[in-house]
């Protein structure tokens, strides 16, 4: 890679940085090819992206950014993976982790907000957008089908004893 490249590659992610509102940190210790890719691909069925970067041009590219409180963690081996969706990236991350044990969380960040391993697999339980747009609906729509139900019943309750009392009226 040359210098133009590199210039473009932090010049690209620092761009990212900027628009996604999450940036996990990991270790691939000893990750094949084959569980990289695997893993990438997930990531991006989610939305999410994953890279690995030199920490030279990671580091250049998260200076200015909200995520500079990374930095220290841009030591050894690392990958990056962010998602514009505050949730998706580390789901996903959290989820490979524990199927895989070569794939080591160090940390993240949420905002400005820096995560330590056990900030980013609570933030992985967290609903992601739509599913929590999804409860919501669900919330809304149940007190309208409790108001229909609470409506019928004293109806159908009225019936019952109505019926009841012209049954025995007509035993008599």
């Amino acid at each position: 890679m040359d210098r133009a490249e590199k210039q473009q590659l932090v010049s690209d992610l620092h761009q990212t940085f900027q628009d996604v509102s999450t940036v996990v940190v990991t270790r691939p210790n000893g990750l094949t090819v084959a569980e990289v890719s695997d893993l990438r691909r997930q990531m991006y069925d989610a939305g999410a992206k994953y890279k690995v970067a030199k920490n030279t041009l990671a580091r250049l590219a998260l200076d200015g950014t909200q995520f500079e409180g990374l930095l220290p963690m841009m030591e050894g081996q690392t990958a990056l993976a962010w998602s514009e969706d505050p949730v998706s990236a580390a789901k996903i991350v959290v989820e490979y982790a524990n199927k895989n044990k070569k794939l080591e969380i160090l940390g993240g960040a949420y905002g400005e907000k820096v995560l330590d391993a056990d900030g980013v697999e609570n933030l992985a339980k967290t609903p992601s957008l739509d599913e929590s747009r999804a409860k919501i609906v669900g919330l809304l729509q149940t007190p309208a089908q409790r108001v229909v139900t609470v409506t019928q019943a004293p109806a159908s309750q009225i019936a019952r004893v109505l019926s009841a009392y012209a049954e025995k009226d007509e035993a008599a």
